[in-house]
């Protein structure tokens, strides 16, 4: 009996231990099954996020409940009557570095609590265009928007002193680059008390973009996205070209930096022919710092602006169609027709601001501020926006800052890093699964939405979340101001009016104040 017991615990044990095996093997088994099912998701998943859905990218990108605001939401006491000076500034290169000087101008005068000068426009140099900013911009409306920030004149003021007539000079001053606000409150202010104004020039970016205070950034976009308006007869043009081609269906916008500037500043030349390739280097050390730059490395990290023929296959890869009706904003592509090409073979419907102006006023003005701020109407107002080269003080940077606060209004942004392997593999005759390679780099993108500003990003391309708010936010900081918002701000300034003793131009003839 006593070795029958010991047999049935044996054989007991040997069926707990085949259980458990047994557990173990079905335990695997689910993982796995799990596993697998999980797997075949993630394919699917993958498959399904290599596709595109172009009627939706049409419309605008989600908000997320965020809108663009950029009222003040703390305290902003109106610009006193007593002001320290006259500021005036000379906002050197291009329509996109100008409008940036140009906001930084106007911080800079209500850092230095100064009277500022309307900004001269460097546009002889760049543009050889002599409009100023009373040919471009609606100066009325500059100078009234920004009542409730700072003091603003057209040009400065002669003082009276002592029966005579004094013309007041301003002290030429050359702000270091990005230089902090504590510049502005130690260096500059110093030389405004000293002389009672000061001339800063050059001036593009002379101010740094990123400064721990939100009510300062919220000043610029004050600037760049309200008071900076073009004047009355170029939004009436730009108007009446976007309404043509939107006649006619979707409008898209393309800025193609494929020019000779943006080629050489690149270090971009074997493509082009040996004469070509010539001009390039010539221009190249006129006009930048020397440097050893090879060409299959510099396009191997997405240096290279994109050819025109690379951003027809991006967009035929993305699912848009040969009836896709797109405007160009371009100066003079380098290289001829043969660039163009290829791109005009895929998208036949391709106008710029030549060839729907029907006023034959752009046609005297290809080259000047007037066709520039054209393009950046249009662009401004397509509903899709693809900038092709978003280099630093691009007229693309400030678009795509304007649309995100327009509206979050869809842009296509390749990353021209990601995709030169895939251009690569193409042209090296490797052509299997180039769309695919080519959507699936295109979904990692942001088309327009709210987004985490992540350095080298300007502030000026996305001054997400300063300049916007939410109704319920989490963070209150976040929160829209109230709707009396405009009202608060005429109160604070018909108030500071009425204390008034002295008039604005008298504070400054005994000497400059604090």
């Amino acid at each position: 009996m006593a070795l029958r017991r010991r047999q049935l615990r044996h054989l007991s044990g040997g069926m707990k231990g085949i259980v458990g095996k047994l557990s173990i093997c079905a335990i695997v088994l689910v993982i796995c099954t799990l596993s697998l099912m999980s797997s075949r998701t993630t394919i699917r998943s993958t498959t399904r996020s290599a596709e595109m859905h172009v009627e939706e990218l049409w419309g605008t990108a989600p908000s997320d409940g965020w809108r663009p605001s950029s009222a003040p939401r703390s305290d902003w006491p109106s610009p006193p009557s007593h002001t320290n000076g006259y500021l005036r500034v000379r906002c050197n290169g291009g329509l996109n570095q100008q409008r940036s000087a140009i906001c930084n101008a106007v911080l800079a005068a209500r850092i230095m609590n100064v009277t500022l000068v309307l900004p001269e426009l460097d546009a002889n140099s760049f543009w050889h265009d002599d409009s100023g900013f009373q040919g471009i911009y609606d100066v009325e409306h500059f100078i009234k928007t920004l009542q409730y920030d700072v003091r603003i004149v057209e040009s400065i003021p002669e003082i009276h002193k002592n029966g005579k007539t004094k013309k007041l000079k301003g002290y030429q001053l050359r702000p270091p680059r990005d230089a902090p606000i504590s510049w502005y409150k130690t260096v500059a202010l110093q030389k405004m008390k000293e002389h009672g104004a000061i001339y800063l020039t050059p001036f593009s970016h002379r101010l740094a973009e990123e400064i721990d205070n939100p009510e300062y950034q919220r000043l610029r976009c004050r600037v760049n996205y309200h008071a900076l308006r073009f004047k009355p007869h170029i939004m009436e043009l730009s108007d009446s070209i976007v309404n043509r081609l939107r006649a006619q269906g979707h409008l898209m916008a393309i800025h193609l930096r494929f020019e000779m500037d943006m080629l050489a500043f690149a270090g971009c030349f074997d493509i082009f022919n040996p004469g070509e390739q010539k001009i390039l280097r010539k221009y190249r050390e006129q006009n930048f710092a020397p440097k050893d730059l090879v060409y299959s490395e510099r396009r191997a990290i997405g240096k290279c602006p994109l050819t025109p023929e690379e951003v027809g296959l991006i967009l035929k890869a993305m699912g848009f169609d040969n009836s896709t009706r797109i405007y160009l904003a371009a100066g003079d592509l380098f290289g001829g027709d043969r660039f163009m090409k290829p791109f005009r073979s895929l998208f036949p419907r391709l106008e710029n601001h030549s060839s729907v102006d029907t006023t034959g006023e752009l046609a005297q003005n290809t080259r000047g501020l007037l066709g520039s701020a054209v393009d950046y109407m249009v662009c401004l107002l397509a509903d899709i926006f693809m900038p092709t080269y978003d280099g630093p003080s691009n007229f693309a940077n400030n678009l795509l800052g304007h649309r995100l606060y327009y509206g979050f209004r869809t842009t296509i942004r390749p990353d021209r890093k990601a995709l030169a392997p895939v251009f690569i593999d193409r042209e090296n005759g490797r052509n299997a699964g180039f769309e695919e390679a080519i959507r699936r780099e295109m979904l990692k993108t942001n088309f327009g939405g709210p987004h985490k500003r992540i350095s080298p990003e300007s502030f000026y391309t996305n001054s997400w979340p300063e300049c916007f708010c939410q109704a319920s936010p989490k963070n209150l900081a976040d929160k829209c101001p109230p709707e009396n918002v405009m009202e608060i701000l005429n109160s604070q300034l018909e108030t500071g009016a009425a204390r008034e003793t002295l008039p604005t131009q008298s504070n400054l003839t005994s000497g400059p104040e604090r």
